[in-house]
């Protein structure tokens, strides 16, 4: 299923993260239902009372009716008051549950997005999508849905007055109606349109802050504003569109509703006139017809929030429903044996075409594996398809015979280890991001897995040692250093299958040292490594190599016979002329 082909919004899954969510909010939202019917009756007050006066009060000149009726009025009114209040402070809370309940999964497919989907996950914003549902659902916007199912119930009342009347008041509601629903045909594609607009302009304001430094050395300021302007043009024409075609399907209401209210009066006054009913009916009939439009108008002014409340909510369960983590209602224990390749084709995440192509290996525990290939040969998609964030297109990658989707997240990082080429570390302390974040981290495995990386020293060095602050890029550290702790940190827990993608591109001599220690230990350990690397020293320390000639193997088998098939040799004539 993709995110835009979706379910009815008013029909959840009930195995969803949503239909379990609506299950359980089920009850409080019949509960408001029964509220609003209290809130609507209650909103009669003020015609009943003025029909009183009208046809008791003025008639009888009794001013103990008059303060009996303002008393009573009164009362209701401060009920209602306290019931609307009461409504208003449970959606918000509403609102907030569902935030509480959502966010930690959307949290997750935000970042599991972009390693399935590849560049149309990144331009997904599942957490804004959630944040835009939780704001609608905690203003004033529900409200208004809840009362609109009362319309019936007061044009009936009108009915009832008188039927000329309940007629006028008919007409007037069908007409608004066809405006509201020509309102939604025509914003509907605009703000669908803006939307996605909105979201590629945050992701270039992204871009060029996670790019600055290039930016500025280079001078592509300049350029980068160009396209800026040019896609900000389409999104505020865009959005411009939407703004328009609302406000003038809103004020051709508003004004409708102008006309009907003297419409009322002015039918009203006439049977008045012809004595076929009281002024009365005729002030109590306008101010009922007026507050049956009234959650109509409600819904009008909160008209752009519950569209984009729709779009996103259509989003967030497209996104939610999508195999991300695979069914792991039955996990496995941690692999500790195989890792079996078998006759893969994959791409990079979100791409269709293959571009690796009958891939086959297998290592055992204890084993090294460096991946070698030119530029481009594929080594990087390979090795993103082994923890699952390459497209699978045939093929399979089996750990102890099982694949990796059998696993959660959770459990996968108690025996996966990675080392990404374009390393990132996270706002947080050395330690933190060693411990890739869990809780539960002791100080025993975070060291142990600083010195397997020969990055102790360094790291208490520094002004607070282990609880030192970095950046979300880990701009107090060089490149060197920030290498080394990213290799700590794929090296904590000791996990039994270790990935590392040019792990010595910053490194020294003294790195790429630690570095061939560390690939030593593990595999000592009975661990396997799968090691992308083109610089001598770290594949030494592997036993196996697989040789990748534009996305297929062309050879694979024990390191030194492999260096040998692949390796050209060099013309001495040639070196000593040069």
């Amino acid at each position: 299923m993709s995110v835009t082909e979706t379910a009815p919004v008013g029909e959840p899954n009930p195995g969803s993260p949503f239909g379990a969510l609506f299950a359980s909010l089920r009850p409080l939202l019949w509960g408001l239902g029964g509220v609003s019917l209290v809130i609507n009756l209650l909103m009669l007050t003020g015609p009943l009372f003025m029909l009183q006066v009208y046809d008791r009060v003025l008639v009888s000149n009794s001013v103990p009716t008059l303060v009996g009726i303002g008393l009573l009025a009164l009362t209701l009114y401060l009920f209602f008051g306290v019931l609307d209040a009461l409504r208003s402070r449970v959606l918000y809370r509403v609102g907030q549950h569902v935030d509480e309940t959502l966010s930690a999964r959307a949290l997750a497919i935000s970042t599991a997005l972009p390693a399935r989907l590849g560049a149309k996950g990144r331009n997904l914003r599942p957490v804004q999508d959630l944040e835009t549902i939780t704001q609608f659902m905690s203003g004033n916007g529900p409200a208004a849905i809840y009362d609109l199912p009362w319309l019936p119930f007061y044009l009936a009342l009108v009915f009832l007055f008188h039927s000329l009347l309940g007629f006028v008041a008919l007409a007037g509601v069908l007409i608004i109606a066809i405006l509201v629903g020509l309102n939604e045909l025509a914003c509907r594609n605009p703000s669908k349109a803006a939307a996605h607009l909105r979201a590629r302009r945050t992701s270039r304001v992204e871009e060029g802050r996670r790019n600055a430094e290039a930016v500025f050395a280079m001078g592509m300021s300049e350029a980068l504003s160009k396209r800026w302007d040019a896609e900000n043009s389409r999104f505020l024409t865009d959005q411009r569109h939407a703004a328009d075609r609302n406000g003038l399907f809103t004020h051709s209401i508003k004004t409708v509703r102008l006309i009907l209210q003297s419409g009322m009066l002015a039918v009203g006054a006439l049977l008045a006139i012809q004595q076929e009913i009281s002024p009365g009916v005729m002030i109590a009939c306008s101010i009922i017809t007026m507050r049956a439009l009234s959650p109509v108008e409600q819904s009008m002014v909160h008209w752009r929030g519950f569209v984009a409340a729709r779009q996103s909510l259509e989003r967030l369960r497209g996104m939610m429903a999508l195999p991300l983590f695979g069914d792991t209602e039955h996990e496995l224990p941690a692999p500790h044996k195989t890792l079996v390749v078998e006759s893969v084709y994959c791409s990079p995440a979100g791409a269709a075409n293959p571009v690796i192509r009958n891939v086959s290996f297998d290592v055992q525990a204890g084993d090294g594996i460096a991946i070698l290939g030119a530029s481009g040969s594929g080594k990087s998609t390979l090795i993103r398809a082994i923890i699952g964030a390459a497209t699978m297109i045939k093929g399979s990658i089996r750990f102890d015979g099982a694949d990796l989707d059998q696993w959660s997240p959770a459990a996968r990082s108690e025996f996966i280890g990675y080392l990404p080429q374009d390393l990132q570390l996270f706002e947080g302390t050395v330690a933190q991001n060693i411990a890739r974040f869990d809780p539960q981290a002791t100080s025993k495995d975070i060291i142990e897995a600083a010195l397997l990386a020969n990055v102790h020293d360094l790291i208490t060095a520094l002004p607070k040692g282990y609880n030192t602050p970095i950046g979300s890029e880990g701009v107090a550290l060089s490149g060197g250093q920030r290498q080394r702790i990213a290799l700590a940190r794929a090296l904590y827990g000791k996990p039994f299958i270790i990935i590392l993608d040019e792990p010595n591109s910053n490194l020294d001599a003294e790195g790429e040292a630690a570095l061939a220690k560390a690939i030593m230990t593990m595999r000592a350990r009975g661990k396997i490594v799968l090691l992308v690397a083109h610089r001598p020293r770290a594949i030494g320390a592997v036993n196996k190599a697989l040789c990748l000639k534009d996305g297929r193997a062309v050879a694979f088998g024990p390191r030194d016979e492999i260096m040998r098939q692949t390796l050209t040799p060099v013309d001495s004539k040639k070196t000593a002329a040069a």
